[in-house]
């Protein structure tokens, strides 16, 4: 019999002190096709009932079709999940901010998102949108904010403004054969106690396969995705925790991810995971799609 229930996810806390899992899903393309909407909406409720109950989504995903999505997955279920969504840099203004936000919570169908992020990097100065943050935060609309593709110079800088330190996450390109980030700004994350979030873990799809990880995936009884996965979550001196967050439209595949955190790499294996995928050893632009 197919197990359905929820498992043992390991949790990550945020410099807030609020736990969230380390495995989640995804939304990215989700909401663009209505024919897909019921597998969509069965996967992320189906992530919520197995304990991977993070659900990550974006205003720009399907111009918020992705987020009215969310919405139906977590009906219901609202107080089992953890929501993080994120504001464009264009609308990253004081105003621009906290009418994004609104927008995002009415196609949400809630009072609060969990975790806001910042996409990427625009023209609005750092200090006006932090400012913003910070006054969604103080209004109970958002629980934490953190942002999404800062590189180690990016991070820095927002280290060094007022509010900086309550940053909450990175969200980044994160996985096996995209390792980059491991040389300076994962070390700078984890000297400031802040949680990494790794999009794209399997490499859009290219590690699903990959032969490289083949042998251990035997040995383990396992998926090549899951041991990918399994590699992310790994506890690591060197990085910060991970907060993973596969993209699937799959109960399935779901089901796939969330056996993932129960496998357990060993010295061999971890070894033989850096020989087929070495880490950097200089520093180079950070990956983004």
């Amino acid at each position: 019999m197919q197990a359905t229930g929820p498992v043992p996810i390991p949790a990550v806390s945020l410099p807030s002190a609020r736990r969230v899992p380390a495995l989640g899903i995804g939304t990215w393309r989700m909401g663009e096709r209505t024919g897909e909407r019921a597998a969509e909406v069965a996967a992320l409720r189906r992530a919520i009932e197995r304990g991977a109950a993070l659900i990550d989504t974006a205003e720009m995903y399907a111009d918020g079709g992705a987020e009215r999505v969310v919405a139906e997955a977590i009906r219901g279920l609202r107080e089992r999940v953890t929501i993080v969504s994120k504001v464009l840099p264009t609308n990253a203004s004081r105003r621009g901010v906290a009418q994004a936000c609104e927008r995002s919570l009415r196609r949400l169908g809630c009072d609060r998102i969990d975790l806001y992020l910042l996409h990427w990097r625009g023209r609005v100065p750092l200090a006006e949108t932090l400012e913003a943050f910070e006054r969604l935060k103080s209004d109970g609309r958002i629980g934490d904010w953190g942002v999404s593709n800062f590189d180690a110079a990016d991070l820095a800088e927002l280290a060094r403004l007022p509010a900086g330190s309550a940053c909450a996450t990175n969200q980044v390109y994160y996985a096996l054969s995209q390792r980059g980030c491991e040389f300076d700004l994962l070390p700078a994350m984890a000297a400031r106690g802040m949680p990494a979030m790794a999009y794209c873990p399997l490499d859009e799809g290219r590690l699903a396969g990959h032969p490289a990880l083949q042998p251990i995936a035997r040995e383990l009884g396992a998926t090549p995705a899951q041991v990918a996965l399994a590699w992310l979550l790994a506890p690591r001196a060197e990085r910060p925790p991970v907060i993973v967050i596969p993209k699937t439209a799959s109960v399935a595949r779901v089901d796939e991810n969330v056996a993932a955190a129960a496998l357990q790499l060993d010295a061999p294996q971890r070894a033989a995971l850096d020989a087929a995928f070495p880490p950097p050893r200089r520093a180079t632009l950070l990956a983004m799609v």
